[in-house]
């Protein structure tokens, strides 16, 4: 039902009347300088198709939420670690009134859409109103298509090039769906299958799964053996990890898998066996969001690969690991919809998700998931996930919101671990962007990820073990099999946090790049590393080598889930946002620094890894015991 999750905004809320139309001085409020590849407008939409318009309410203070998370996240602030309460947080994002107000008068007023038709979100983020398109048009100033993908056939509904609104309405408005928004759904970070094709709108910069090797027939586990194979043993030498969970009533670790991503469980079993034998009966704790399932025949690799490290570096069955699987088998999911599960306040039934971004529920297909969540998942204190998008793919104002919502979390003490990516300084396939920022193959400007470039995240790039050398040597960036992840976002600005780490890079060591070529002002990444290649994974009984940044990101959230233990066990809280503490000089040799290798694509050799933070393996790979030590000295 429309009006479902939805109070009304009755003709008596704002006594307005209907007067004529009369000119209105409007702005672009969202902008799209191309259409992802594949697709083609081949009509204009009917006048009269009902279009869900959901308009998206600036919330209220958000200009200083960086503010409001240093103060419990900067190590040398008093506030440390006295995270936010979601009741709280709730509270001092809402919407104002006047924001509420004026979108409402602005619908009925210049559009004529009657008042009973605009309903506002419970949580008073979002007002929505069914209108045709060519009211929505006569509204947003611009013209609806039906668009067609040359690959599949299939037909999207968007407005052309720009939408635009009053400026006084433009003030109190996000963002406005369906507009500019493309079929581009959550995809797996990590290397690329040589016999993928790039022959969708999904698939542009899209970064494939894991990249797997053949089957193992000779299991190694030896030390001297981890230049070619990485099992739970290399991984604790490397990062001198041995730590025995104690608070495990109280401490949780969230793995993210989208549907129909899923794993074999009797694999753990045979994982455990070889390299981790009192954990053989564990399992993952199976939390679904918006039909999340384990489906048969589904591909294994991110999950086997991500879960099974993650349990085993933990080490114990006393502490629970939590399996996210988001979305039905029918629908799919994106990252709003597993924000929507985390957080009531951020969830948009009927509104807020963009149904060509975001898996749309309850799902009315055959097999889909007939109910909504939200809110229905407490969030664990670390969220690690392995998939991602191009910033390209997506438009600024949609991954502005989304990367909000990661910082609203994390107030509340909240770790989101992120894997960088496996293309380099680009997309997969060598599809950077072109001098109008189309992604193309052979570009030549660097294509960054998100939400890499999110600051509320903490973005995990990749090294390895060199061939012949030993585990306690240094290691490098990884160069074999795939280039790590890393650069400088177009969309969001240097972060507070890592002003001097960047600027220490730049000034040392410049890139040598033409000023257009990567944007030397925007928020770099990756924050830190771990190891990401020749992972011995079991899939479906047999073992494979696995690897990507989808290998690095629980590792680290994995390491770094053992810090909230001790810290829990001494009756102190989560660390919560780390990205400033980590870039402190509190923190300053906590890390093993990486520096050999580059990320190259674009037609370049990308970044090199040197002294000191950079956009390769960032501040560099972690060393436990150090870590451990300086958290247990913060409040």
């Amino acid at each position: 039902m429309l009006f479902s999750g939805f109070v009304a905004l009755g003709a008596a809320s704002l006594s307005l009347a209907l007067a004529a139309r009369t000119p209105v001085k409007r702005v672009a409020h969202e902008t799209r300088r191309s259409l992802p590849v594949g697709w083609t407008p081949v009509r204009r939409a009917e006048p009269d198709r009902v279009l869900p318009l959901s308009v998206g309410l600036v919330q209220s203070n958000l200009e200083n939420l960086e503010t409001y998370l240093m103060d419990v996240s900067h190590p040398d602030s008093p506030n440390y670690s006295q995270h936010w309460t979601p009741a709280k947080v709730a509270d001092t994002f809402r919407p104002s009134a006047e924001s509420v107000e004026s979108v409402h008068r602005w619908l009925v007023e210049d559009g004529r859409i009657d008042a009973e038709r605009i309903a506002l979100s419970q949580n008073g983020a979002w007002i929505l109103a069914n209108v045709t398109v060519d009211e929505a048009e006569q509204l947003l100033g611009t013209e609806y298509y039906v668009y067609e993908h040359e690959g599949d056939g299939r037909e999207h509904l968007a407005c052309h090039g720009r939408y635009h609104l009053p400026q006084h309405v433009s003030m109190h408005v996000d963002l406005i769906t369906p507009t500019l928004h493309f079929d581009t759904k959550v995809t797996r970070h990590a290397s690329v299958d040589a016999t993928e094709t790039i022959g969708s709108a999904k698939n542009i910069g899209k970064v494939a799964g894991p990249q797997v090797g053949g089957v193992i027939h000779n299991i190694f586990n030896q030390l001297e053996d981890c230049d070619k194979t990485i099992t739970l043993a290399c991984l604790r030498v490397l990062y001198d990890f041995v730590y025995v969970p104690i608070a495990t009533q109280k401490n949780t670790l969230g793995i993210v898998e989208y549907t129909p991503q899923s794993h074999n469980a009797t694999d753990f079993d045979v994982f455990f066996a070889n390299y981790s034998k009192s954990q053989i009966g564990e399992r993952p704790k199976l939390v679904p969001i918006d039909g999340g399932l384990l489906v048969a025949g589904g591909d294994p690799a991110e999950s086997s690969l991500d879960l099974q490290y993650a349990l085993g570096l933990i080490g114990s069955k006393r502490q629970e690991v939590q399996l996210y699987q988001v979305g039905d088998n029918v629908e799919g999911a994106s990252f709003n919809n597993l924000l929507n599960g985390l957080d009531a306040a951020y969830c948009t039934f009927e509104g807020g998700d963009d149904s060509t971004q975001d898996g749309i529920y309850p799902d009315s297909a055959a097999g889909g998931y007939k109910s909504n969540d939200c809110g229905t998942v407490k969030p664990a204190f670390i969220i690690s996930t392995s998939y991602g998008y191009q910033e390209a793919d997506l438009t600024p104002t949609y991954e502005q919101r989304q990367c909000a919502e990661y910082g609203k979390l994390s107030l509340t003490g909240v770790t989101f671990v992120y894997s960088s990516g496996d293309a380099g300084v680009g997309g997969r396939q060598n599809v950077c962007l072109d001098e109008d920022g189309n992604q193309v193959q052979g570009g030549k400007i660097f294509s960054p990820t998100f939400p890499g470039g999110c600051p509320y995240v903490t973005t995990v790039g990749a090294t390895q073990v060199v061939p012949g050398h030993k585990v306690t040597d240094p290691e490098s960036a990884v160069f074999q099999r795939f280039p790590s992840g890393g650069g400088f976002s177009n969309v969001f600005p240097r972060a507070l946090f890592q002003k001097d780490a960047v600027a220490n890079y730049l000034e040392k060591f410049p890139p040598g790049y033409a000023p257009n070529i990567f944007n030397a002002s925007g928020r770099a990444f990756p924050d830190v590393s771990a190891n990401g290649l020749n992972y011995s994974v079991v899939l479906d009984g047999e073992f494979r080598l696995v690897s990507g940044t989808s290998a690095s990101a629980p590792t680290f959230a994995a390491i770094l889930s053992a810090v909230n233990d001790a810290r829990l066990a001494i009756g102190k809280r989560p660390v919560g946002w780390i990205n400033p503490t980590i870039y402190s000089q509190a923190f300053h040799g906590a890390f093993n620094d990486i520096t050999n290798g580059s990320n190259p694509n674009c037609g370049t050799q990308g970044f090199l890894a040197q002294p000191g933070w950079d956009p390769v393996t960032g501040l560099g790979t972690p060393n436990f015991p150090q870590l451990l030590a300086r958290w247990l000295l913060l409040p």
